[in-house]
């Protein structure tokens, strides 16, 4: 088994966390390879990482057969999208804030190693996002957890029309509107007011974005059903972001098609926690906030 390690560079202190991942791995057995920019980075504090391992990124996905992302959420996110295209599954280690998406902690670190050496983990599948925009055939457009169309620089509302399976099923005007994946449920669709969607639904989810409606509701439907929705402004540009991460700027009026992609995305699953345990402890929800305010009260 070789592990891919892709870091964020910019967290603190992350070149010692894989300095200390990679001893406890070579301890093990474990082959591994690291990206270039690892080591680019080491050269400005020296610390002790194998330069037989460094490798170009894309070598990196093509020769691990599990990717290690160390960071935080946005982190996961990036190397989840380059990841799907090579068909490996992620392991998400959150050395961030909040860390929702990530699998385990930096200080479970022997944990990992264990189970990964025993096997003792699961490869799930999550969907991903695909969309088209028929006067841009070239842009392929993925969101593993989000596709948003909004306004970009415009400061007031863009018209928006939305059809499913090619039925018109709404006109509405907003900042925008989210279409989210189940795993992008608890991102920006949840601030918009969208409900949480289990990773193992397979649902969209289409939130409207301060909608200037009071009508104007979250809606999910199958993933089997095709999304088209057009945007219009009197600005010179609508905006399409894809996870936070990929933007693209387009003329209106745009038309984009969204649909689930053919390839899902790969995820390892251990034994550390469960989606559930992690709404709990990362978003608080379910947590009546009385019984805090209650136990605090009696100290």
């Amino acid at each position: 088994m070789t592990l891919g390690i892709i870091a964020n560079i910019t967290k603190e202190n992350v070149l010692e966390v894989v300095a200390e991942f990679t001893k406890k791995l070579k301890a093990n057995g474990i082959d591994y390879l690291l990206t270039s920019s690892l080591s680019e980075e080491n050269e400005k504090i020296k610390i002790e990482i194998d330069e037989d391992f460094k490798t170009e990124d894309k070598e990196v996905y093509e020769k691990s057969d599990i990717i290690i992302s160390i960071g935080g959420d946005g982190t996961m996110l990036a190397t989840a999208y380059n990841a799907q295209f090579y068909d490996k599954p992620v392991l998400g280690v959150n050395i961030g804030k909040l860390g929702f998406l990530v699998e385990a902690d930096v200080s479970q670190m022997d944990k990992i190693i264990e189970d990964l050496k025993s096997g003792n983990y699961q490869i799930q599948e999550r969907m991903v996002l695909i969309g088209e925009c028929d006067s841009y055939p070239k842009e392929i457009l993925h969101g593993i957890n989000d596709i948003v169309i909004d306004k970009d620089g415009w400061p007031k509302m863009i018209e928006l029309t939305v059809w499913v399976d090619d039925e018109y099923v709404t006109s509405f005007s907003a900042d925008g509107v989210i279409v989210a994946t189940p795993i992008g449920s608890t991102g920006y669709s949840l601030s918009t007011g969208g409900p949480v969607v289990s990773p193992s639904a397979d649902a969209i989810t289409i939130c409207p974005i301060s909608p200037h409606s009071l009508t104007m509701r979250p809606l999910v439907l199958s993933s089997k059903q095709q999304i088209v929705i057009k945007a219009d402004s009197p600005h010179h540009e609508v905006q399409v972001s894809c996870d936070g991460q990929r933007v693209y700027n387009f003329p209106p009026p745009l038309e984009i098609k969204i649909k689930k992609s053919d390839k899902p995305l790969k995820l390892i699953h251990t034994s550390f926690t469960s989606y559930f345990e992690t709404l709990r402890n990362k978003l608080l929800w379910g947590i009546d906030i009385r019984n805090t305010m209650k136990d605090k009260g009696n100290k």
